[in-house]
């Protein structure tokens, strides 16, 4: 009996370390064409954002979500100051999966995250690694006093 319990255990988290092989999903959008990309309060993410992300874009697999924040800071070329949100498929798996990086340059900046689940580029990924550095701090705090 003993050997029933270990082997429905065991095939319990088989099945459930088990990923499809398929793409990932991740919303697809752009805040200009679509406000509700923008994923705040007043535009909030709607399921018809998810897309299944194709398997490659030439020969690089999708392998993340990207959630793209861009700041244009004062006009340039003809583009108003403005601020845009867009939620893409990527492919590049570089230093920056799973973490967000910025980059600037002349009139305007961009703040990228990347993730790698499906569905994953809905939120902020600062926010929450803010928050786990914030819960862990008061952990630590808590657990040597």
């Amino acid at each position: 009996m003993l050997y029933v319990r270990y082997f429905c255990g065991l095939l319990v988290v088989a099945v459930l370390c088990v990923q499809n092989g398929g793409a990932i999903r991740c919303y697809e959008c752009n805040s200009v064409l679509e406000p509700n990309c923008i994923g705040n309060q007043e535009n909030p993410l709607t399921e018809n954002l998810k897309k299944e992300c194709p398997e490659k874009k030439g020969d690089k697999p999708y392998t993340l979500c990207r959630k793209i924040r861009q700041f244009i800071d004062f006009e340039v070329n003809g583009l108003k100051p403005d601020t845009r949100t867009i939620r893409t498929c990527g492919y590049e798996d570089s230093q920056y999966a799973n973490r967000c990086y910025q980059r600037s340059g002349f009139g305007g900046r961009q703040e990228v995250c990347a993730c790698q689940t499906d569905d994953c580029n809905a939120s902020s990924l600062i926010m929450s690694s803010a928050t786990l550095t914030v819960g862990l701090l008061l952990l630590l705090k808590y657990c040597s006093a």
